[in-house]
């Protein structure tokens, strides 16, 4: 068992997000993204994989193949790693999202940026 305080990965930056890995085993991963006012998390996939996400922090949109909705603090998304994916920060404050990735697709998918 290990225990982590997700504060800790909370980490805002003024020119981009950041990625902050949590948890990484065999082909699975949990980390956190956190967004200032606006910043986006370009359009990408995760081939074969799950993605279930819950805002930790804040509100924004979260596009999926082609189709948008709203999301705040408390609300949880799945999303399949085939679908076309991205999210844009609201402009009031900072977002954060706790993000599980199941079968990742590649060991860039758990690295820190």
């Amino acid at each position: 068992m290990e225990k982590k305080e997700l504060i800790q990965f909370q980490e805002y930056q003024t020119d981009r997000f950041t990625k902050r890995v949590v948890f990484k085993e065999d082909k699975h991963t949990v980390f956190v993204l956190n967004f200032g006012p606006g910043q986006q998390l370009p359009v990408h996939k995760h081939p074969g994989a799950s993605v279930y996400i819950l805002l930790l922090e804040g509100s924004g949109i979260i596009t999926a193949d082609g189709r948008e909705i709203s999301v705040s603090q408390g609300d949880v998304v799945q999303i399949s790693g085939d679908e076309d994916f991205s999210y844009r920060s609201g402009e009031g404050s900072n977002s954060s999202l706790y993000v599980t990735l199941i079968n990742i697709p590649g060991e860039q998918y758990a690295q820190n940026i």
